[in-house]
């Protein structure tokens, strides 16, 4: 029962002092909101550049053209071959006849040309089209690929997905780096404010410690107060998170550049997520920069 009270009171001490010293309170959240904010657009790109990764990822597959006279059995024994190597996902062929089927319906004007061809004059080549497990091998795997017999040529567009790939890697870790730094100097910045609203109130602390409060007794409620600035301080950023990225995707249509490209990821559940990931960092950097501020700067 004692227990209890002492946290009750923690809590009410706690929750005066946020408005008793409302000034450097104001200035605690204004840093964790301000900074909150950059940290939701460092996750929203972040979220979003793994999602054209993996979408650009799944759409993208190696070409493998057989040779000209290629025979049944050496096509079946291409696909073994092909089979064994380690990276694949999936492998689909396509016939001479498809190609031409597709150049036809393309444009009614190649129907007299692909109509004119015969089995033997088609020039046209049997593929291959293969999906890989591991987008970042796939250079490695059209090269294994490549010395199998019977194949006249490989393509998968290597400078097209090697740049977007690095492009795509180089944000994403960019992001997240910025994330971090983000919540490090929040950190900081937080028991720096704090620091001096301890300051102000040194003769209240050192009233609590002849009336024999214990160290325990007097962190308590710093800590719960900094963990009230982080949660006040996350609100906006969270509001901004949903209805902003809300609205942007609605605006947008989904996608940012195409939908074989830019396609965005959905509001849900993806901002419920972002928004308990913004309140726990708001609470755990406030609690933090508190302790911080209470046991290297106060000694207590």
């Amino acid at each position: 029962m004692k227990f209890l009270r002492s946290i009750n009171r923690y809590f009410r001490d706690a929750f005066k002092s946020v408005f008793r010293n409302f000034s450097l309170s104001l200035a605690s959240i204004s840093c964790i909101t301000i900074t909150l904010i950059v940290v939701a657009i460092s996750i929203v790109l972040s979220y979003n550049v793994e999602e054209m990764t993996r979408h650009v990822s799944s759409n993208i597959s190696i070409v493998v053209f057989l040779d000209s006279e290629v025979t049944e059995d050496e096509i079946k024994q291409v696909k073994d071959n092909i089979l064994r190597l380690d990276n694949i996902a999936d492998i689909t062929f396509k016939s001479k006849q498809d190609y031409a089927k597709e150049t036809k319906e393309l444009d009614p004007r190649f129907a007299l040309i692909v109509d004119s061809w015969t089995e033997e004059t088609i020039p046209l080549l049997d593929s291959y089209e293969i999906k890989v497990e591991d987008i970042d091998l796939i250079g490695e795997t059209a090269g294994k690929v490549k010395k199998i017999d019977h194949i006249f040529s490989v393509n998968y567009g290597e400078e097209y997905i090697e740049s977007v790939i690095t492009i795509f890697g180089v944000v994403e870790k960019v992001c997240i780096g910025g994330v971090v730094a983000l919540i490090l100097v929040t950190a900081f910045l937080i028991a720096n404010t704090i620091k001096l609203a301890i300051f102000s109130r040194k003769t209240e602390i050192e009233i609590m410690r002849l009336v024999g409060a214990s160290n325990m007794a007097i962190k308590i409620p710093f800590i719960i107060e900094g963990s009230f600035i982080g949660i006040i301080g996350s609100i906006i950023p969270i509001v901004l998170m949903c209805y902003g990225y809300t609205t942007l995707y609605n605006y947008l249509g989904g996608e940012l550049f195409s939908s074989s490209l830019g396609k965005l990821v959905t509001p849900l559940p993806f901002i419920l997520y972002s928004s308990g990931l913004l309140l726990i960092i708001g609470l755990l950097v406030g609690m933090f920069g508190s302790y911080r501020a209470v046991r290297k700067y106060l000694k207590i």
